[in-house]
């Protein structure tokens, strides 16, 4: 390799605190993860936020942060929405955070497995992640995943759940999980630290009320609701995103829309990487359940707050707790391993039915 001269050593300075300057640090000052001590957190999950000194759009900024910066959730309160959506604002202590730019999560780490259950093709478990994000490192360099390519620091978040397929005891000490997100993915393996990640069992995936024969999933589109039934009464109600009126221009985009009528779940996996037009490009997307050929589906989401407002690509997007909630109760059943089942050859449908109205 041939030494740099003195303007290239220069000009590549440059460039380099140039790209420093756009993140303003912002992933820098998150590398550690000794947070505090509190019951609850939030994650910027939408860029730069204020954080203001009342919840009100218009009052005055305290301090701003950036994506991935973690906070102590105080408490959500209601303030005044700015222009649209929501209205729900995040008390920290450093002052008001617009709730729909925060994922909710928790510090709750786990004790390391010695071994890995199951043996074979089968040896391995599926695990949730329950820190409010943790570094990966590639197993396998370089990297292939698209949306992980240009990243200073690749992780995960809080409630994402991946296949875990091997152990090993890093460079400090500590096991180390290697994980693989099985399906949907693009060859990708990290090394994680093992205490971010929880074992889910197959007592926590036993299916919801299975002797009921008459269950359906109702989505309004404009009340941005779910509610599920068994027989005709509501045993489930929460809010959900469904496919954006609006691009980030503002353009109007009837490509996002989610398809009304009726739709049969035909596929379901714990965890996909979600690579598309209908579905953007998100890993580990957990709790899936694809309800058309084109690729919409019922999911759990990490990436933003903003249940009630329409904001997907044309997925159902729900809180994680809600989705894992759907995808035990609804019909085909998914054994935890592998974790996926696709019954899209089976006539009559055999899925639980997903109603889509306005």
């Amino acid at each position: 390799m041939k030494p740099l001269s003195r303007r290239q050593f220069l000009l590549y300075s440059v460039a380099a605190m140039g790209t420093l300057a756009a993140t303003p640090w912002r992933y820098w000052l998150q590398q550690g993860q000794d947070w505090p001590d509190a019951e609850k957190f939030g994650r910027v999950c939408l860029g730069k936020v204020n954080i203001r000194t009342r919840p009100h759009p218009d009052a005055p900024t305290a301090k701003e942060i950036y994506d991935d910066a973690v906070v102590v959730w105080l408490r959500e309160v209601v303030g005044a929405a700015p222009g649209y959506g929501s209205r729900r604002w995040v008390e920290t202590p450093d002052g008001y955070i617009y709730a729909p730019r925060l994922q909710p999560s928790f510090n709750r780490p786990n004790p390391p497995l010695d071994a890995l259950p199951g043996s074979g093709d089968n040896r391995g478990m599926w695990a949730e992640v329950t820190v409010p994000f943790v570094d990966i490192i590639i197993a396998n360099p370089p990297i292939r995943t698209p949306s992980l390519k240009d990243k200073l620091f690749t992780r995960l978040y809080y409630s994402q759940v991946v296949w875990i397929d091997d152990i090993k005891i890093g460079s400090s000490g500590k096991p180390l999980y290697r994980i693989n997100q099985k399906f949907g993915t693009y060859g990708d393996l990290f090394w994680a630290d093992a205490e971010a990640f929880r074992p889910i069992t197959s007592e926590e995936m036993q299916p919801i009320s299975p002797d009921v024969e008459n269950k359906k999933i109702v989505v309004n589109v404009i009340r941005q609701t779910l509610s599920a039934y068994e027989d005709d009464r509501e045993v489930m109600f929460t809010r959900v995103s469904t496919g954006a009126k609006f691009d980030a221009y503002g353009n109007a985009v009837d490509k996002w829309s989610t398809p009304l009528g009726p739709h049969p779940i035909y596929r379901k996996l714990m965890s996909l990487h979600m690579s598309g037009q209908t579905t953007g490009d998100y890993t580990a997307v957990p709790w899936t359940c694809f309800i058309t050929g084109e690729g919409v589906a019922v999911h759990s989401t990490y990436w933003h707050n903003e249940f009630g407002v329409p904001r997907s690509h044309g997925c159902i997007n729900m809180a994680p707790e809600d989705a894992k909630w759907v995808f035990r109760w609804t019909r085909p059943y998914v054994p935890v391993v592998p974790g996926e089942l696709d019954v899209s050859s089976q006539w009559p449908p055999v899925g639980s039915i997903v109603e889509v109205v306005e």
